[in-house]
């Protein structure tokens, strides 16, 4: 596996997930830290730039150009080597799995050879210094990629893939990951894991604006972000892609829960 040290980054850092080739979204994420004064080099993306929306290629060149650091996702690892799926561990048979097929069918055929290059070229985890602490970054999972970590797992997980990533990078204070969709910051017994967001889609809350998060004088805050919903969902449109994701940009809620704990999961009856 590759790891990338960025050194010591003190002021504000931004750290976002999953763009999810929703380029409306990308594009406010950067806005945003543009209008904070945030240089590209403490900008880290914990990855999966390509996935539900409807442009993959478009996301992909944003990221290249933005000069951000980006993690290698599942997506990204998937894609660089001309792999038939995604490699989110969708259970066969699942909406996710259904809908899984159709966006990455869409979005393999869009890759060129320079994306699928620099997506193969992508660093598995990121590791940095702020205010005195050492952090390190992943995707999913250091044990697997696509592992989905919730805020409401056993603390065995979370010292597992501590333990997993310490192995490559050296001791770390906190933890900083992506891939399950869901923002949340969580104390282990080890310190402060927190799942930054992503901002292509919003976290099955029944509302767009999706997330990220920054890192400032050494505490996490979650941010909301607000885009042009409308936008992307015609991009979707465009794309011929099923209705199912770009309807949840909208109302907020995924299509499906397949990959949810029974904690997280939203009662048909709650929903607005």
């Amino acid at each position: 596996m590759k790891h990338l040290d960025l050194g010591v980054l003190d002021d504000d850092v931004l750290l976002f997930g999953g763009p999810y080739s929703n380029l409306q979204a990308l594009e406010a994420v950067l806005a945003w830290a543009r209008a904070a004064g945030i240089a590209p080099e403490r900008m880290i993306c914990t990855g999966d730039i390509v996935a539900y929306c409807g442009a993959p290629l478009a996301c992909v060149e944003a990221m290249q150009a933005s000069g951000a650091s980006v993690i290698a996702g599942n997506c990204e690892i998937q894609l660089a080597q001309g792999a038939g799926d995604c490699g989110c561990g969708f259970e066969d048979g699942t909406t996710c799995d259904r809908l899984s097929a159709a966006w990455y069918s869409f979005a393999q055929s869009q890759m060129t050879e320079n994306a699928r290059g620099w997506m193969g070229d992508l660093p598995d985890v990121i590791s940095f210094e702020h205010q005195g602490l050492r952090y390190g970054v992943l995707h999913g999972g250091v044990t697997d990629v696509a592992r989905f970590v919730f805020e409401t797992d056993e603390d065995a997980v979370f010292a597992r893939e501590w333990a997993a990533l310490e192995a490559l990078t050296g001791p770390v204070d906190g933890v900083i990951a992506g891939h399950s969709g869901i923002p949340f910051l969580r104390l282990t017994a080890r310190g402060a894991w927190m799942n930054a967001g992503v901002i292509g889609m919003p976290p099955h809350d029944g509302a767009p604006q999706t997330r990220f998060a920054v890192l400032s004088g050494g505490k996490m805050r979650i941010e909301y972000l607000s885009y042009d919903v409308e936008a992307a969902m015609a991009d979707m449109r465009a794309a011929g892609l099923p209705s199912d994701y770009r309807a949840a940009l909208q109302s907020g809620y995924w299509p499906s829960e397949d990959v949810l704990p029974e904690a997280l999961r939203v009662a048909v009856s709650d929903r607005g």
